[in-house]
C-alpha cells in the first residue's frame, strides 16, 4: 500500500481519451495542406509530448520526424485554430476516472493536482468541459513553466506549491515521460495500461504499479 500526501495526475491518456479530437484536427489540417490524412490509429502513437510534437509527427508521418521549417510554420497555426474549436467535442473521460477521483477526494488531507504537457489554453477548457476542473488544487500545463515532463520541474513545483515533500508524493500517468519525471523528482509513480505510450508497454519502464482503471487506486492507496 502507498501512503502519499499528494497525487498529481496526467491528462491525456490517463484522465481523458483526447485522441478523437486530436485526430480530427490532424486530418483537417492535412486536408488544408493538401497532404494525406493520417487517421486516428496513427495519432494514438504520436500523442503525449505536446501539440507541437504531434504536428511535426503528422507532417512527416513519423514518430521521430521533423518537417521542413516552412511547412511547419504553415501547419501549426492551422492546427491551433482547429484544436481551439475542437478541444472537447469528441474527448471523453476514461471509465473509472470519476470513481477514482471520488476515492482520492475522500482521503482526508490528500492533495490532488494535475500536471500535463498540454498547453493551458487547451487544458483548462478540456477539464472544465468534462466537469473535473474543480477536483484539482493545482493545474500545471505544458507552458506553465520553462520545462515540462519528462523534466521534474512541473512535479517539484506542484509539491512546493502544495507544501508536500517529494518523497510523500505520487504521480499517476500513462507514459514514459510520466515515469521519467516522477523518478527524477523523487515521486512514486503508478501508470495506466490504457494510455498513450507510443505503442510501448508501460511496464517496460518499471513504474511502482500498473493498473487498468483508476477504480483500482482504492486497493493501492492507504486512505485515512
Amino acid at each position: 500500500m502507498f501512503n502519499p500526501k499528494m497525487v498529481l495526475i496526467d491528462v491525456d491518456g490517463t484522465l481523458v481519451d483526447s485522441v478523437p479530437d486530436l485526430a480530427f484536427c490532424v486530418d483537417e489540417m492535412m486536408k488544408q495542406l493538401a497532404m494525406p490524412v493520417r487517421g486516428e490509429a496513427a495519432v494514438r502513437q504520436w500523442v503525449g509530448n505536446g501539440v507541437q510534437r504531434l504536428v511535426e509527427r503528422a507532417l512527416t508521418d513519423d514518430l521521430d520526424g521533423f518537417p521542413d521549417a516552412a511547412l511547419f510554420e504553415r501547419a501549426m497555426p492551422i492546427f491551433m485554430d482547429l484544436y481551439a474549436e475542437n478541444t472537447s467535442k469528441r474527448s471523453r473521460l476514461y471509465d473509472g476516472v470519476v470513481e477514482g477521483l471520488d476515492f482520492l477526494q475522500s482521503c482526508e488531507g490528500l492533495k490532488i493536482g494535475c500536471v500535463t504537457n498540454k498547453a493551458a489554453q487547451f487544458t483548462l477548457p478540456l477539464l472544465k468541459d468534462l466537469g473535473i476542473f474543480d477536483r484539482f488544487e493545482i493545474v500545471i500545463s505544458g507552458d506553465t513553466l520553462p520545462e515540462k515532463k519528462p523534466h521534474p520541474m512541473p512535479l517539484l513545483h506542484a509539491a512546493e506549491a502544495l507544501g508536500v515533500k517529494p518523497e510523500d508524493s505520487m504521480m499517476l500517468g500513462d507514459s514514459k515521460s510520466d515515469v521519467k519525471a516522477a523518478r527524477a523528482a523523487g515521486f512514486q509513480i503508478i501508470c495506466m495500461t490504457y494510455g498513450y505510450n507510443h505503442g510501448e508497454d508501460i511496464r517496460n519502464y518499471s513504474p511502482d504499479a500498473v493498473i487498468d482503471s483508476m477504480t483500482e487506486l482504492r486497493n493501492l492507496i492507504n486512505c485515512a
